[in-house]
């Protein structure tokens, strides 16, 4: 994790395409959003941005950060068992199996950099608001849509994502 920096409204270019559902422990992870109240999670998109640091994860005690936040880093495409090679199975599923929750698209700093984006277009967009990393009690929809058919994390997240914490998947 890096130390404290200083937040631009811009923040750095990038040359890599973003996972929207990382990691905060992630290299380059940053703050996409705010999760909104647990019953109906909904997130609150940041509107500049803000790199995780150590004090940023504190401040979400005794909560785990993935419950209160969303964050973005670079796409670690091979080493995530939601790649194929060449998409993002996860976006696909989500598209597929989960209802979109707003026909506008959310203002979202990472959009085109996104790789759900670049690959499912508005359909992800729409879809996106409803995403949260860390679900205690996930409903089968996103249930299914988090883990496919039985997952596993490659590297060294070996383990299959449990049905009660899908902050594996998500």
């Amino acid at each position: 994790m890096s130390s404290t920096q200083s937040v631009g409204s811009a923040g750095p270019r990038e040359t890599h395409l973003m996972c929207p559902s990382a990691q905060p422990e992630m290299e380059g992870s940053r703050v996409l959003g705010v999760v909104g109240a647990p019953d109906a999670p909904q997130l609150a998109y940041l509107n500049q941005y803000l790199p995780v640091t150590e004090e940023l994860i504190a401040m979400t005690q005794p909560a785990k950060a993935t419950q209160v936040m969303r964050f973005a880093a670079p796409c670690q495409e091979k080493a995530c068992c939601h790649f194929d090679g060449a998409n993002c199975n996860l976006v696909t599923r989500i598209v597929q199996i989960l209802p979109a929750v707003t026909e506008a698209l959310p203002p979202c700093l990472i959009r085109p950099t996104c790789r759900w984006y670049q690959q499912e277009g508005r359909h992800a967009c729409q879809r996106c608001p409803q995403i949260v990393t860390q679900v205690d009690d996930p409903d089968d929809r996103m249930r299914m849509a988090a883990e496919g058919d039985g997952l596993r994390m490659r590297g060294p997240r070996e383990q299959v994502a449990s049905t009660r914490d899908v902050s594996a998947s998500l």
